[in-house]
């Protein structure tokens, strides 16, 4: 029998990856919404093989559109999945414990990740760390701050609080190293507006601080290098985001680029 679970899948672009993304929640939770960011490829029909709760919608701010995708579930709790992530076994059965059984002051919980590069799994540098997967939509809402067009922070009920899990999920992160590169393209023009916005105070020393520290910190204190040439790459390309986030929210403050493309977009 199902879970009494509602599934929230995010997609833009994705006919490649949603089927099996789809297939590996189908039948184990008894509700499946797809929020579709107006792809023009095959995305939607090929969502529409596995749930009739497809909605068409532009994303704004991240967390407002993770608070409507909750709106259009029938269960409490909700379980948050990209394209390019697959729950494992061990995960799904300590989810079904937790709606069963799980402590009732318990409103979200964080599973760790296992990361890919292409097929090169990244074991270590910190790449699994928690990210929170689910949430019980009563108790826990997302924030829609102007600031937080990149990982939204979460609104908890009082008396609520949050808890781990240690099965974990499947995230194929990049698909080769140039999805990496621009993904830290797009993700480091999108901090940097946070910072913009939120009045954050950054500098070159700063920057160059943070940008050596992540290298540093993936590479040697997290033992990224066990992980090979694949490891040094990941470690590098993690501590140049940080560069480029600075060198972008640079520009915003001096010269106002990039601010309007994203302010037309959310």
């Amino acid at each position: 029998m199902a879970l009494p679970l509602s599934v929230v899948i995010i997609a833009k672009n994705e006919q490649t990856r949603i089927a099996d993304c789809l297939a590996s929640v189908a039948g184990w939770a008894d509700d499946i919404v797809v929020l579709d960011d107006e792809s023009v490829d095959n995305t939607r029909a090929i969502a529409a093989d596995f749930t009739d709760k497809i909605f068409i919608r532009h994303m704004e701010l991240e967390g407002k559109h993770r608070n409507f995708g909750a709106s259009k579930v029938k269960n409490d709790w909700v379980l948050l999945l990209d394209c390019d992530e697959r729950l494992t076994d061990d995960l799904k059965l300590e989810i079904a414990a937790a709606l069963k059984d799980g402590d009732p002051k318990i409103a979200a919980y964080w599973a760790p990740q296992i990361n890919y590069i292409g097929d090169v799994q990244l074991n270590n540098g910190g790449w699994s760390n928690p990210h929170i997967r689910l949430y019980n939509k009563t108790y826990v809402k997302w924030s829609e701050a102007d600031y937080d067009v990149i990982h939204p922070g979460l609104k908890f009920s009082e008396g609520y609080r949050g808890g781990n899990m240690k099965g974990k999920t499947i995230h194929y992160s990049f698909r080769n190293v140039e999805d990496f590169i621009k993904k830290i393209n797009r993700y480091s023009t999108l901090e940097a507006y946070k910072w913009y916005v939120d009045g954050r105070k950054m500098s070159m020393g700063k920057a160059v601080w943070r940008t050596v520290d992540r290298v540093w910190r993936r590479f040697i204190t997290k033992k990224g290098y066990k992980d090979g040439y694949y490891g040094f790459v990941a470690a590098v390309l993690s501590g140049f985001h940080e560069f480029a986030a600075y060198s972008k929210y640079r520009e915003m403050k001096e010269k106002g680029y990039y601010i309007n493309d994203i302010k037309a977009k959310v």
